[in-house]
Formats: structure tokens, sequence, C-alpha cells
């Protein structure tokens, strides 16, 4: 059976994830996925099996810390195999904001009074801000402003940015308004040909099928793991040869032991273990849905990618023609999804209606989501759009069904 053939079990994937149990969330529709998804089963045992028997201080032969220690490790090198990382290569911290702005202050070393940053208009706030305040230690500042017509970063443009003196990228790997995915592998050769040191966030495009970060080529990658099924922690990646290089941004007896010198204060000891978790609901989403069991981590974790791509583009594609052919409603950024060129993140206005007002209409019908700028303020002030009201958006995960998406489409019906 080819995997065109195959379609993801909804039943089981919702069995996976006690919310849809839940009194208070089973009644709900729940399209504010970009925002934080829920979590399964696996990921709650974890962090409950953690804070009862090993909630000690790790790393000692006493058997409860011994434990805990091998489990945070053992978080670790799966999460490592499913982006295709080293284990010392990535490391778990706070949140993608609070990663990024550790990096941006190691990074400040390697830049001089003149030399060039450049970063979107498209991106979460997440990765741009900590790469603006470069400018406080000489750096020049450009900005690659994504087309207003078509909504995308435009990589002609990028090529004209681009100078002898410019030293830092950050761009989106899918923007979390516009949706669409960035060719990220093609952005990182043009900047590497121009010795360009190329960070990715991954943050609105790793719900929809985790990167392969070896094949994308980027120098750092980051992505919120509140947003993969997980607790409130994220993702950071880097190359080790840059990363060994890096200023200790860690206490001082941590000097050379990276990616520790990157996370103050060391990752949250449960929080991490719990991770473990999700390698295992994917490895059963892997194992309900597939026979062949003598694959690598990373070659699982794709087939279930596409999998789940194939799920999330009918969904999609379904909302986004709704919107789309609705003359009072402004859709942002493709109205199709094509080879997974866009995630089923959708941001709308209406031309009748405040944002606000459309957003509390579809609560009525128990609809889950709302209006805000969703921390992408420089892309909606580019779009004329006003960053208080900001857009609706409507964001879906595989765990969605067609179900929620009628309802949607049900309750959009009743506003004109």
């Amino acid at each position: 059976m080819t995997l065109e053939n195959i379609k993801l079990d909804l039943n089981f994937v919702k069995s996976q994830f006690p919310a849809f149990k839940d009194p208070l969330a089973k009644d709900w529709s729940f399209f504010e996925n970009a925002g934080g998804s829920y979590v399964p089963k696996n990921v709650i045992d974890k962090l409950t099996n953690f804070m009862t028997s090993t909630k000690v201080q790790p790393y000692a032969d006493y058997p409860m810390s011994k434990i805990a220690g091998e489990n945070m490790d053992k978080a670790t090198e799966m999460f490592a195999n499913m982006i295709n990382a080293k284990n010392n290569e990535i490391l778990i911290g706070g949140s993608t904001s609070i990663n990024l702005y550790v990096l941006s202050n190691a990074l400040k070393k390697f830049i001089n009074i003149g030399d060039e940053v450049i970063v979107t208009n498209q991106d979460h706030e997440a990765n741009i801000s900590p790469w603006r305040r470069l400018s406080e230690h000489g750096a020049i500042i450009k900005e690659w402003q994504f087309n207003k017509d078509t909504h995308e970063l435009e990589i002609n443009d990028l090529s004209k940015l681009i100078s002898k003196k410019t030293k830092i990228l950050a761009v989106t790997h899918c923007s979390n308004i516009v949706g669409s995915i960035n060719n990220l592998k093609e952005i990182t050769k043009i900047a590497h040909a121009n010795n360009i040191i190329v960070i990715g966030d991954g943050v609105s495009y790793a719900p929809h099928g985790f990167p392969d970060v070896k094949e994308l080529g980027v120098d750092f990658y980051t992505f919120s793991l509140y947003k993969t099924y997980g607790p409130h922690l994220a993702l950071l990646y880097g190359k080790e040869k840059i990363l060994q290089k890096l200023p200790n941004q860690n206490h001082e007896f941590l000097n050379g032991q990276y990616p520790y010198t990157i996370n103050p204060g060391g990752p949250n000891h449960e929080e991490l273990v719990s991770l473990i978790g999700i390698y295992e609901y994917f490895e059963n989403l892997f194992n309900h849905h597939f026979s062949n069991q003598n694959l690598t981590i990373l070659e699982k974790v794709n087939k279930v990618n596409e999998l789940i791509a194939n799920h999330e583009e009918k969904l999609g594609n379904k909302v986004l023609k709704y919107i789309y052919e609705r003359k009072d409603l402004r859709l942002i950024g493709k109205n199709i999804i094509q080879n997974k060129d866009r995630a089923p993140t959708i941001s709308f206005t209406s031309i009748n209606k405040s944002s606000k007002e459309i957003s509390d209409i579809l609560l009525k019908y128990n609809i889950a989501t709302r209006n805000d700028n969703f921390y992408a303020w420089r892309c909606l002030k580019h779009l004329g759009i006003d960053p208080e009201d900001g857009v609706i958006r409507i964001s879906m995960v595989h765990y969605n069904t067609n179900d929620d998406v009628d309802r949607l489409i049900n309750a959009l019906e009743k506003i004109n």
C-alpha cells in the first residue's frame, strides 16, 4: 500500500489526546493551535512520572537521581534524532524568544561597527528584535520586506540586500500570519555563498512536520515545543562548529561545554523529560499506520510528516477556498496549499466588521480562536492592518477534523 492510499486515522489520533475527552474542551473546535497545541497522554504521563518518582537533582548515583539524568539525556537524544542533529547541537530553553536573545548576545562578539544584519518584516518578533538590537553594537539593520501583493518574501529582493558586510540573516521558515513556507534551503545556499550566518525560525513550520536541519543547511534553527505537542519549552539547534566558538552565556565553570554555554541555568528537568512523550506519540502514529519497522527515527518521522501534511492539506484547502471566495473577507497569503508550500495557518480580516467582532461571534459557536497581531505586528503594519485589532487566525494541526472545518464554515456563514 502506498502512502497516497494511507489516510490519517483521526479516531486513533484523537484518542491519544486527553483534551478531547475533557468536559471543558470537548465541545469546542480548537483552531488556536499556532498559539499552543494540545498534548498527548504520553507527554502527560512522562511529566507525572518524573514529578512522582524522580523529582530530585539529576546525575547522582542513587536510583532516583540516576534515572532522572538518564531520561533527560534520552529526551535530548531522541529530539536530536528526530530533526537529524547531533546531541550536542541542540539545547532546550524556556522559549524561542529567550533562546534567540541569548544567541544574539553570543553572536554579537562577531559583529563589528558597520557590519550588516538582515531581518524580515514577515517574521514573528522573536526572530526580529534580538537581531535588531545588534544595532546597539554598531550593526546596520536591513529589512527584507515581503511583497505587498503576493505577501511572499521574494528571493531576488534578498540578493539585492546582501553585501560584503552582511554577517547575519534571520528569516522565518513559515510565517505565523501569511502561512507560506519559505524556501529556507535555497535562502541558506545564497547566504552561505556570501559567508552569512542563517538563523531559521521554525515555530510555525515544525507543528506540521519536524524539519531535517542538515537538509536545510541552516546554521541555527528554532521552534517552540509547546506548539509541537509538548510543554512550554523551545528547542534551538546550532551547528557544532559555530557553537564551540561562541562565548559562554552560562556559569563560568561551563566554559567550552557547548551547548550548555548558550542555555543559562540549564533546561527545566521535568519538562525536558516529558519530551520523550512527543517521540513516543510519533512512534505510536507510525506503528498504527505503517508496517515497516526497520527504519531509523528520522525515516519514521518523515513518513508521519507526510501523512500529516496530506491530511492538513485537505482541511486547509477547504477553509482557504471558502474564505477566498467570500467577497467580504480578505485572505492573507496563498489561497491553496500545494506540495506543502503553505501551512494550515490561515489569517484573514473582514471588510464589514472588526477582527474582534468576528472573533467574538465565532466564540459563540464554540470556535476556539481569536484576533491578534500574534507578535507579528510589523507584518500587519506592512499590510495596512491595525496591529491592535489584528487578524482572525484559524490555525489547524493534524488532530483537527473535517467536522471542525464544517463547524467553522457554518459559523462564518452566519456573519455578514
